[in-house]
């Protein structure tokens, strides 16, 4: 049984990983923000060599903080964000958790750049919170 599968509205792009994910976190980044075009990003970590993809994703090359790459791909059909490659964490995955099956069963743990946080976002059981990426 595969612990993580999800795919892109159109159904082109379909993922799975037989491992549970490593963390789910909610990113309030201002790139995070502009590529899903809504005020934060549910993120779930998951390691890299676990996860297949089927279909070919697009890439938009980023600049994250640390000045390193943060590869964006997704659908060149439908547009969905699939995952983030950031290069600053090389043995991870970011999948965009709007794409998994079974968005129910998340519980993100903590949240990241808060201080790009919209003032009217609260978010109930989160107790970890970090201005920055979460060092």
């Amino acid at each position: 049984m595969n612990k993580i599968e999800g795919g892109c509205l159109c159904g082109e792009i379909k993922y799975y990983s037989k491992l549970d994910p490593l963390f789910t976190t909610v990113c309030h980044c201002s790139h995070c923000q502009r590529q899903a075009g809504t005020a934060f990003s549910i993120i779930i970590g998951i390691d890299r060599k676990s996860l297949h993809i089927s279909g070919e994703l697009k890439c938009y090359e980023d600049i994250g903080n640390s000045g390193k790459p943060v590869y964006r791909k997704f659908c060149g059909n439908c547009g969905s964000p699939i995952i983030s490659d950031v290069r600053v964490s090389p043995d991870l995955l970011f999948i965009k958790a709007g794409t998994i099956n079974n968005i129910k069963s998340l519980r993100p743990t903590k949240e990241i750049w808060t201080d790009h946080k919209l003032d009217c976002i609260t978010i109930n059981g989160i107790t970890e919170k970090h201005k920055t990426d979460g060092k």
